[in-house]
């Protein structure tokens, strides 16, 4: 066998480990078919056509391993662009075990995490964007994560970088010509369509930036922290949110000690929630602790919810209560709660922070701020 690691016949379960229907098993490299082919005595399978399927038992010492399905992929149509082959099998554990030890002692070796993927990128089958949406699209956990991972797999922004790169080299190539001839009054780049071709790189470049944030923002999720005084109703806002009684709700001052995260799919895209400590000076040292960590919380947050009640709050306390984010460009939604018992002359104060008027409490107007989250993350 091949010294080159890269070369070297490699296996491992495909699918995830446990009991299950089925399992398969993968391998792939240079001798992969025929280290397989010692195991299954109903086919050679040395003489297989590619993209084929046989049943059969697979054997190990006249020891009869499992009932399979087996499937041929011939190098460079195939995952990897080696050799490969899939074994499907009955979901035991044991059997899984088994075959994967056999195949083992017939010339492959364990493979390492991600080496599949790997190859196939060594091959050439992907470019590196492809190689890492593989991973995003094994973990994705809402659409527009699926989405995402599926439109970098099939190329995304890989073909247009590409067609970019392969004009810059052509623009280059007459600009060296220009050069050689440098003694003559000779134009061989055309000057307009260079400069166009930069203002689409321009383009292309910011479109990439964006789509960085926002592909980041659904991979990971997006941090929203509640944040406002004590008795502003962020937990009441975070229960109505999740449409459960998730945090504790209670007419006394600083109920909320600690920070309370929840999950909240909004649209495919997922924001964790994060309902915080009210923020006020506290003799109470648990209390201190809390209003710590919401600071840090607010921070950190890519959005901040300022969240205060109409019926008491000042357009002073609300700058009081964004003063640690003057460093920060993150947004900050403003949302004045319990709304609903004061008249439009008293909201008329606070239009200068642009705030979305609502009720916890009776669920009103959620929706709007549900549509301004997402917008903060789209937009």
């Amino acid at each position: 066998m091949s010294t080159d690691k890269w070369k070297e016949t490699i296996v491992a379960l495909a699918t995830p480990p446990g009991i299950g229907a089925i399992a398969v098993i993968r391998l792939s490299g240079e001798h992969s078919i025929s280290a397989v082919n010692t195991l299954f005595p109903s086919k050679n399978l040395a003489e297989a056509q590619a993209n084929t399927v046989y049943v059969g038992l697979l054997v190990e010492n006249n020891k009869t391993l499992d009932e399979v399905v087996v499937t041929i992929f011939k190098s460079p149509k195939s995952y990897t662009g080696q050799d490969s082959i899939e074994i499907s099998c009955h979901g035991s554990p044991y059997i899984q075990k088994q075959i994967i030890e056999a195949c083992i002692r017939s010339g492959a070796r364990l493979a390492e995490p991600g080496e599949f993927t790997m190859r196939a990128f060594l091959n050439g089958k992907m470019d590196l964007v492809q190689a890492e949406a593989v991973a995003d699209l094994i973990a994705s956990e809402t659409k527009a994560a699926q989405e995402t991972a599926l439109t970098h797999l099939k190329g995304g922004f890989s073909h247009v970088l590409a067609a970019l790169r392969e004009e810059l080299i052509s623009f280059s190539a007459l600009i060296e010509l220009e050069l050689d001839f440098s003694q003559e009054d000779v134009e061989f780049a055309d000057r307009s369509k260079l400069k166009n071709l930069l203002s689409i790189i321009d383009h292309t470049v910011v479109e990439l930036i964006q789509s960085f944030q926002f592909g980041n923002a659904i991979k990971n999720g997006v941090s929203v922290a509640i944040v406002g005084k004590p008795n502003a109703g962020k937990s009441t806002l975070l229960n109505a949110l999740l449409n459960e009684n998730r945090a504790i709700v209670s007419e006394i001052p600083g109920t909320t000690r600690d920070t309370i995260e929840e999950i909240l799919n909004i649209n495919g895209i997922l924001f964790r929630l994060i309902d915080t400590a009210g923020l006020r000076s506290s003799t109470d040292a648990i209390e201190s602790i809390g209003v710590e960590r919401s600071l840090e919380k607010m921070k950190a947050a890519d959005i901040v919810i300022i969240l205060f009640d109409v019926q008491e709050a000042t357009v002073e306390e609300l700058m009081e209560l964004i003063a640690p984010m003057k460093d920060s460009n993150n947004p900050i939604i403003y949302v004045g709660n319990k709304s609903e018992k004061v008249s439009d002359s008293i909201k008329q104060k606070f239009l200068a922070c642009n705030p979305i008027f609502i009720s916890a409490k009776e669920k009103i107007n959620l929706n709007t701020l549900l549509d301004a989250i997402y917008n903060e993350v789209i937009s």
